[in-house]
């Protein structure tokens, strides 16, 4: 595409899901299940949401990160205002906007997120308590989760929101636990503190770059969390009957596919000792395939 010559609204589209499709290895499994509309429009929530994870998880510095992220906070902002828009994700996205109620200021909530993790990471500092952790995960989870139930749709339900939310806080949690030796390779830790010391965790890694599991107690406090991750998933998955059926196997087999990793987790912790764990292009499609017949 000419950078200088601003694409059209089919090439926009186009672009986002070539990102998704690229980049979403989970997520695209249940963007497909939906019709080719929703589809489309969730590919470019998806691509706006990418880019401001990419952002704060890049090797920038500090404080271009702040600059980038206010900038993409800025676009948001801007995004409904009928500017010819030379970004492929933003214009996809702005038609979106017009078309479906996609809570634009949950963005503004995923940018929350990202910048406080930038802070806290520049600072060196840790997640306390899992309240903290909740917090976080919902800046950058559940505010995906609520945007993707304004493509979804629903029926009329003041609860249905707050599903959404809880959804994409139980994903997070996943993430956390199938990511603890990656992030702490890069010098992060994400579980709080108060469950590294209620279990006695030294969280470290030995020389040949293996979680160390002290008499068993990084085991113990894996399968714990896995267990709270779950009843979130458990909450969470009641936003499934106020949805079409479409968009509910979409959202099933996105959950589905976190919830069945986070099973494996529980059952074999040493999995993410050495490794990034992830399951299989066919069970995913495994997953997929029950979730489009309303199966978890």
């Amino acid at each position: 595409m000419n950078p200088t010559v601003n694409p059209t609204l089919t090439e926009a589209y186009t672009a986002c899901e070539e990102i998704t499709r690229d980049q979403a290895r989970n997520f695209h499994y249940g963007i497909r299940l939906l019709p080719p509309d929703k589809r489309a429009v969730l590919c470019a929530v998806y691509a706006l949401a990418r880019r401001i994870d990419d952002i704060g998880d890049g090797d920038l510095p500090a404080a271009e990160k702040a600059a980038r992220l206010a900038a993409v906070r800025a676009a948001v902002d801007q995004l409904t205002a009928g500017r010819d828009l030379a970004d492929p994700v933003l214009l996809a996205l702005s038609d979106a906007a017009r078309r479906y109620p996609i809570p634009l200021d949950a963005f503004g909530e995923l940018v929350d997120g990202v910048e406080k993790d930038v802070a806290m990471d520049t600072a060196g500092l840790r997640y306390a308590t899992f309240t903290d952790l909740v917090g976080y995960c919902r800046c950058v989870a559940g505010s995906v989760g609520r945007l993707c139930l304004g493509v979804f749709g629903s029926r009329p339900d003041p609860r249905a929101p707050g599903y959404a939310d809880q959804l994409g806080i139980g994903l997070q949690q996943t993430n956390v636990l199938r990511d603890v030796r990656e992030d702490l390779l890069n010098g992060r830790v994400y579980l709080p503190q108060e469950d590294l010391d209620r279990f006695g965790v030294d969280l470290r890694l030995d020389e040949s770059g293996e979680l160390v599991d002290d008499d068993g107690a990084l085991s113990a406090l894996i399968r714990s969390a896995c267990r709270r991750a779950t009843t979130w998933y458990d909450d969470g998955l009641r936003l499934v009957p106020l949805l079409d059926r479409r968009s509910a196997a979409c959202c099933l087999a996105m959950s589905g596919i976190y919830r069945r990793l986070t099973e494996r987790i529980a059952a074999q912790p040493e999995s993410v000792f050495d490794r990034r764990l992830a399951l299989s292009g066919r069970e995913k499609a495994l997953v997929a395939g029950r979730a489009l017949v309303g199966r978890t």
